[in-house]
């Protein structure tokens, strides 16, 4: 057991934590969250003894092991394998003492060296350091390269690598997911639930969190609150005890009141059966949990845009890369209502396909097509380097203002407020910000443009939770089209409606769900056939049919299919009745005379309505994604 005893913790003259005492068992898993400055990696750095406590004790088994993930990485001449190899000191020592053995002719201490480090499986060391490196991107030829060839990004993945590789009982991660991809974040997820230790863990991914945790530490208000189970159950104990707080009724229905009317815009227009099952489930879900974050700093909207195109881009026979292409022949139509995915393995061209989009580098080959009133918003992985330092926010804001004369700056301040930019912060130069606060203006940058299409890549590196979530709130009520690469599986399941992939230099439809893309990568083996795609591929092409025949065919399926087409119409006319109904109800049972006891024949006929038309629009979702499915298939 590990136990934090009365303890407080400073950072100049703010307290980060004050007074805060609780307990966790070995094994436990545990999420620390929190936002921005609140004090978490402070509290890791305090448990791996590397600053004092103000005050208190933390109190920690006297042969207790633990491994931390380092934040910096010197430019080392070491190679990335060596590097990961030096994180177990002891198999070090025990190489060093075996050859001192060996010189000297000391058979006695041979004998004994050599079953030490059996016990320790050292001479297995070379293989697992390199399925480490290979489970979170790595290539084969990448392991003999020098720690000082690397990028910072890729810097960080071997501190990683370097902290699972260390012997540990405790597992101290700090944001192990930054600068991860979607793959090697699903391979690291399936290494931390295998790991028989105690897991202290700070992210910003809630999907990651509910795969690993078991329970979280909460920073609030100066306090640590410990709460049992995943990221999912922490959101429900925290929405029910702040549904408690009166002041907080008026906001909570008003977010439920949103969340309901876009996930009636996202089944209106619904088009894909297989996804849309897993999207509502998403919506509803996100729609449970809104309580737990009526309180966040953040409250911010993608402004209404003045115009919006039906068409807005067209990708023709597209080859990206430098060199060489890294995918060709891509076809892409970006319409106003298009939410993409994109997926694939790292190096595989996603954030490339992105930047030139975006105009940013030149395609190899083919071309784009792009609306005349396309206004284009791009946000890189990088994007925060970018930012003027010397710079204020508000002075930011103004630099990709079109018409300053136009925006005073109170306005611009307003607008900052929703990204927690408030009081004198925005009168300060942003040098000395965080990579969190970076992060935060350079997307308020890109949102205050009013782009009628989004290009993010990894936006919520560098994000807390909370202005994840606020992220995602914020991208489903977004007018235009959006395209998104993100290791976030819970912001890309309740933003966009359709994947594709980027698999061996293929760019194609991914049909599923990202379950579906989970299952894939689990079972998928390296070694299979070059040109296999994740989205399945007929291995054999269907004989070409001449074009009279061809549109006898369509014809013919239209008629088919007709019948069922008209009544998903009247399904989706039958839906939004009864959704209707359902608000006005919430409505009237929102008046607090109803709960009088002369009124309760009235509430006990509203309730019964509720459940009515609660039951008939389940029915009818169940029955339209039935009817979609068929569709989808013929």
């Amino acid at each position: 057991m590990i136990s934090l005893n009365n303890i407080s913790l400073m950072r100049g003259q703010q307290f980060l934590i004050r007074d805060a005492s609780l307990a966790f068992n070995e094994g436990e898993r545990i999420g620390v969250i929190g936002r921005n400055g609140c004090g978490k990696t402070s509290l890791f750095r305090a448990l791996a003894e590397e600053i004092p406590l103000e005050q208190g004790e933390i109190k920690k088994p006297s042969d207790l092991r633990l491994s931390t993930m380092a934040q910096e990485t010197p430019g080392l001449s070491r190679s990335a394998l060596d590097f990961v190899i030096d994180a177990h000191l002891e198999y070090r020592q025990l190489e060093k003492a075996l050859l001192d053995a060996e010189d000297s002719g000391d058979d006695q201490a041979l004998v004994r060296l050599h079953s030490q480090m059996e016990l320790i499986q050292g001479y297995d060391i070379s293989h697992r350091a390199e399925r480490l490196l290979s489970g979170l991107g790595f290539a084969t030829e990448q392991f003999a390269r020098q720690v000082n060839e690397f990028s910072g990004g890729w810097r960080v993945r071997l501190n990683l690598a370097a902290a699972l590789m260390c012997p540990s009982d405790l597992l101290l991660l700090d944001e192990p997911t930054n600068h991860l991809d979607l793959e090697a974040t699903v391979w690291l997820e399936q290494w931390l639930q295998q790991y028989p230790g105690t897991l202290l863990m700070i992210s910003h991914d809630r999907t990651f969190l509910d795969s690993v945790i078991d329970h979280v530490i909460s920073f609030e208000l100066g306090s640590l609150q410990y709460y049992k189970g995943n990221y999912s159950a922490f959101e429900k104990q925290r929405a029910e005890r702040l549904a408690l707080q009166q002041a907080m009724f008026d906001k909570q229905q008003r977010r439920r009141a949103e969340i309901e009317n876009f996930v009636r815009r996202f089944r209106a227009k619904a088009s894909k059966a297989k996804q849309a099952q897993s999207r509502l489930n998403e919506l509803n879900r996100m729609q449970e949990i809104a309580p737990a974050h009526v309180d966040s700093p953040f409250q911010f909207r993608f402004p209404s845009l003045d115009y919006l195109p039906d068409f807005l881009m067209q990708a023709n026979e597209l080859a990206i890369g430098f060199d060489e292409a890294l995918a060709s022949n891509i076809k892409l139509g970006i319409r106003s209502d298009s939410r993409i995915g994109l997926l694939g393995y790292n190096g595989s061209g996603k954030s490339t396909l992105l930047k030139t989009l975006a105009g940013k580098l030149d395609a190899l080959a083919g071309g784009i097509d792009r609306a005349r009133k396309l206004r284009l918003g791009y946000y890189a992985q990088h994007q925060i380097d970018e930012l003027d330092s010397t710079a204020t926010p508000v002075q930011s804001i103004l630099a990709v203002t079109e018409n300053q004369a136009a925006v005073s700056e109170q306005e611009i301040r307003n607008y900052l407020g929703g990204y927690d930019f408030r009081g004198s912060r925005v009168d300060e130069t942003i040098e000395h910000f965080s990579g969190g606060e970076k992060a935060r203006l350079a997307l308020a940058r890109v949102a205050w443009q009013k782009p009628n299409l989004l290009l993010l890549d990894e936006p919520t590196n560098h994000l807390d939770l909370e202005m994840v979530h606020a992220l995602t709130v914020a991208l489903q009520e977004f007018e235009g089209a959006l395209i998104i690469v993100s290791h976030d599986r819970h912001l890309l399941a309740n933003t966009v409606d359709e994947f594709y992939s980027i698999h061996q230099g293929q760019f194609s439809e991914f049909k599923g769900s990202l379950s579906d893309y989970e299952s894939w990568l689990r079972s998928n083996d390296s070694d299979k056939d070059e040109a296999e795609q994740p989205a399945g591929k007929a291995s054999e092409q269907a004989p070409k049919l001449d074009k009279k025949r061809q549109r006898q065919l369509a014809a013919a399926k239209r008629e088919e299919l007709a019948p069922l087409r008209k009544e998903v119409k009247q399904l989706e006319k039958q839906m939004e009745k009864n959704q209707a109904g359902l608000d006005r109800i919430e409505e009237k049972l929102a008046d607090q005379s109803l709960y009088e006891d002369s009124a309760k024949a009235r509430l006990t006929e509203l309730l019964q309505e509720q459940g009515q038309l609660k039951s008939a629009l389940a029915e009818a979702e169940e029955r339209w994604l039935e009817l979609q499915e068929r569709l989808t298939e013929a």
